[in-house]
C-alpha cells in the first residue's frame, strides 16, 4: 500500500559540489580557489532550498497566504487543464450555486518535511477517492484521481518554501475544494464548477500539540441518519458551527457525536474520527454510515493490524 508520494526538491550540497570538484582537479587551481567554489555551491544549495523565515514552532492553525495555488474550470462538460497562479481571489457571480445552495466539498492533507530534507504528502490519492465520493453524492463532477494527485504535489512544490522543517511540530496544510460556479435559481445542481487548491503552513490543529483534551458528549447530532455524514460537503461543517463555539465556550476543546438514530453509540468528533484501546490492548472504532471514512484512521488500522498484529474491531 502506497502511504506517501513524494515531492521532489533541490539538490542538496553535496550533489552541487561535485562539478565544482572535477573542473578544479583538471584545472589545478591555487587552494584559495577551491574554497570559494565550495563556498558558491553551498550557497546556492541554501538559496534552492531556503524556508520562508516563519516562526515555524508558534504557528497557530490558521491561514498564511502562499505563492501560488491550482486552479481547474468546469464548463460545458469538461475540466480545462488547470494553472497554478499567484492570485488568491475568486470570482463568482452573485447567483452562484455555492452562495445559493451551498454546493461545495473539500478534502484535507498534510504534506511534511522529512528528517532527510525529503518533502512528502500523506495519501493524497486516498484523499482523491474520498472527494469523488463527495462529488457524486452532491451531483458534481468528479475531478481525475491523477490530476488530482498532480495539482496537489505540484502546488506542494510550487510552495516548497513554506513546507516547515523537520522537528518543527507545524506541516503544509492542503485544501482541496470545489463549487458551482454558475448562476442558479431553483434548486438543482449547477452547470459550472470551479475546482482549486490552497496551501497554508499551520501549526497543531489542537492548542498545545499532541496532548490530552477535554470534550463532552454532545446532545446535538452532526450528521442525520440515512444523511450526508460520509462526505466531507462543506455544509456538514457548517452546521456544527454553533456546537464547537458552545463547546469552547464552555471549556471543552471538541463535542463527542453519539449515532443520530439512537443516541446510543459513540461515532466521532466534530474534526475527527475516535478509536478507543481496552485494557487488554485492543482496538475499538465505531462503525457507522453516517461517520466520514477518515484516511487516518484507515491507516492506523491497517498499521495495528498487518504490521504490529493489534486485534481491531
Amino acid at each position: 500500500m502506497a502511504v506517501k508520494k513524494t515531492v521532489k526538491t533541490a539538490k542538496t550540497a553535496k550533489k552541487a559540489e561535485k562539478p565544482a570538484k572535477k573542473t578544479v582537479k583538471s584545472a589545478k587551481k591555487p587552494v584559495k580557489d577551491i574554497k570559494t567554489v565550495k563556498a558558491a555551491a553551498k550557497k546556492t544549495a541554501v538559496k534552492k532550498s531556503a524556508k520562508k523565515n516563519l516562526d515555524w514552532s508558534n504557528l497557530p492553525f490558521s491561514y498564511i497566504k502562499t505563492d501560488k495555488r491550482f486552479v481547474a474550470n468546469f464548463r460545458n462538460g469538461e475540466w480545462d487543464k488547470g494553472r497554478l497562479t499567484t492570485d488568491d481571489k475568486v470570482v463568482i457571480t452573485e447567483c452562484a450555486g455555492v452562495l445559493q445552495y451551498s454546493q461545495s466539498c473539500f478534502e484535507g492533507l498534510k504534506a511534511y518535511t522529512t528528517e532527510d530534507g525529503r518533502i512528502v504528502a500523506f495519501r493524497p490519492d486516498l484523499n482523491a477517492e474520498r472527494m469523488e465520493r463527495s462529488c457524486r453524492r452532491l451531483e458534481m463532477p468528479v475531478f481525475p484521481k491523477e490530476k488530482f494527485i498532480e495539482a496537489v504535489l505540484s502546488v506542494i512544490k510550487a510552495n516548497k518554501s513554506y513546507v516547515p522543517p523537520y522537528g518543527s511540530g507545524a506541516t503544509l496544510y492542503v485544501r482541496p475544494y470545489m463549487f458551482g460556479s454558475n448562476a442558479v435559481i431553483g434548486v438543482k445542481p449547477a452547470d459550472e464548477y470551479q475546482f482549486r487548491i490552497l496551501v497554508t503552513p499551520v501549526g497543531p490543529y489542537f492548542k498545545g500539540g499532541a496532548k490530552p483534551i477535554t470534550v463532552r458528549i454532545s446532545d446535538m447530532d452532526r450528521a442525520a441518519p440515512h444523511g450526508t455524514g460520509d462526505i466531507k460537503a462543506g455544509l456538514n461543517y457548517a452546521m456544527s458551527l454553533h456546537n464547537i463555539v458552545d463547546a469552547h465556550k464552555n471549556g471543552f476543546s471538541e463535542n463527542m457525536y453519539l449515532d443520530p438514530a439512537t443516541h446510543t453509540y459513540i461515532e466521532e468528533t466534530g474534526g475527527a474520527n475516535i478509536l478507543f484501546v481496552t485494557k487488554d490492548g485492543r482496538i475499538v472504532t465505531p462503525k457507522s454510515d453516517s461517520i466520514l471514512p477518515s484516511i487516518t484512521r484507515r491507516s492506523l488500522i491497517y498499521v495495528a493490524e498487518s504490521i504490529l498484529h493489534i486485534p481491531v474491531e
